[in-house]
């Protein structure tokens, strides 16, 4: 019953680490790659749907993006979503694929987005710590109903605490390497 709360507990923590994995890869670097796409939805045929499931991403150099729709008829609304993203980017088109250039980042332009990672940071962080918290409430209810001693509890807070340790230390680990990222210039 303790290890299961506490697998449980790792799980939902190591969620949290990949949650914040993605959404670091969708903040934009100085190098270009399909992963700032995974975020944005174009309407087509009514349906919001992912750029992912509409065409395909390639980078031919360091600063451009070459997107390729499956079908021509959602080339507009493909360019209008990149256009009304919060990338920055202003995406031509010219009849078979959209190019997306990136301009290089400003010095504010990298401090904004180094903040936008800490606050995506803090928020996998507060995820950890909730998972921590759940199981330890569990955890004190199963010695509150007697059906385990306070020893065994013990020992297993002393493992939720190093596994919280660990993952939070992952997600600095990511971060640092984010900011190193968007600091090169």
């Amino acid at each position: 019953m303790i290890a299961d709360i506490i697998t449980e507990a790792e799980f939902k923590m190591a969620g949290a680490v990949e949650y914040a994995k993605e959404e670091f890869a969708a903040i934009r670097t100085g190098r270009a790659h399909p992963a700032m796409f995974n975020k944005i939805t174009a309407e087509y045929y009514g349906a919001s749907t992912p750029l992912q499931q509409l065409a395909t991403f390639q980078v031919p150099d360091a600063r451009m993006v070459l997107i390729t729709p499956y079908d021509a008829s959602s080339m507009n609304a493909i360019e209008k979503a990149i256009r009304d993203s919060d990338l920055g980017v202003n995406p031509s088109n010219d009849g078979k694929s959209i190019r997306v250039t990136l301009p290089q980042l400003t010095e504010d332009r990298r401090k904004e987005y180094i903040k936008l990672a800490r606050t995506k940071a803090e928020d996998a962080r507060i995820s950890v710590r909730g998972a921590r918290r759940t199981a330890k409430d569990a955890l004190d209810k199963m010695v509150k109903d007697k059906e385990v001693g306070e020893d065994e509890v013990t020992r297993a807070e002393k493992q939720l605490d190093a596994a919280t340790k660990k993952h939070t230390d992952a997600i600095d680990e990511v971060l640092k390497g984010k900011e190193t990222e968007l600091l090169e210039v």
